[in-house]
C-alpha cells in the first residue's frame, strides 16, 4: 500500500491584526464618505475574498450607496493571457454612477486590469479601486488602486477573505502560512 504524504499548512505568524486592520477599514470609510457624501456610490465586491472586507467598509460608510457582486475566474495559459470569465454579473446597470470596485488582495494586477476595462464599458460615471493587501513587486498589468489598506510581502496569506483550500477566511486578522 503506497500512502501519499500529506503537506498541512499552519499558520506561522499573524502579519497584520485585527485592530490595525479596524482601523484602516475606518480611515478608508472616512475618506469614502468625504469624497461622496452628495454622490451615489455603488460598492462592487469581489467574491469571495472581498466579502469581509464590504461587510465591515458597510458599517461606516455614511452616503448613498447600493452594494453589488461579482464573481470573477482568471485563466492563464503559459503566455498569461490574463483573460476573466465572469461567474455572477452584476445585478444593476451601472451606467452613468460611481463605482467603487472592492477588492481582498492585488497582485497581478491582471484581473483587476480585465475587470475595471469591461466595467468602464458599461458608461459608469466613474471607477475607483480599493484593495485591502498590495502585494509588494509583483504586479504584471499595473493599476491605480485609489484606496489600500496595507502593502504586504511575498509570503502566502490567509485570513480576512483570503483562503487556502476554502479554509481561513473567518480569521479577523492576516497571517501567513508555512
Amino acid at each position: 500500500m503506497l500512502l501519499q504524504k500529506r503537506v498541512i499548512l499552519k499558520i506561522s505568524k499573524t502579519l497584520i491584526t485585527q485592530e490595525e486592520i479596524e482601523n484602516k477599514i475606518s480611515e478608508i470609510a472616512d475618506l469614502i464618505n468625504s469624497k461622496y457624501k452628495k454622490e451615489e456610490l455603488v460598492v462592487v465586491g469581489i467574491l469571495k475574498g472581498a466579502f469581509i472586507v464590504v461587510s465591515d467598509l458597510a458599517k461606516q460608510l455614511d452616503v448613498d450607496v447600493t452594494f453589488d457582486f461579482m464573481s470573477i475566474k482568471s485563466y492563464y495559459g503559459s503566455e498569461s493571457s490574463g483573460q476573466i470569465k465572469i461567474v455572477k454579473d452584476l445585478e444593476y446597470d451601472i451606467s452613468n454612477k460611481n463605482i467603487l470596485i472592492v477588492e481582498d488582495i492585488y497582485d497581478t494586477g491582471l484581473t483587476l486590469s480585465n475587470l475595471k476595462k469591461l466595467l468602464e464599458s458599461r458608461n459608469p460615471k466613474s471607477i475607483e479601486i480599493f484593495c485591502m493587501f498590495v502585494k509588494k513587486g509583483i504586479s504584471k498589468d499595473h493599476i491605480d488602486i485609489d484606496y489600500s489598506g496595507f502593502e504586504i510581502g511575498p509570503d502566502f496569506v490567509v485570513g480576512y477573505g483570503l483562503d487556502y483550500n476554502g479554509k481561513y477566511r473567518e480569521l479577523p486578522y492576516l497571517a501567513a502560512l508555512s
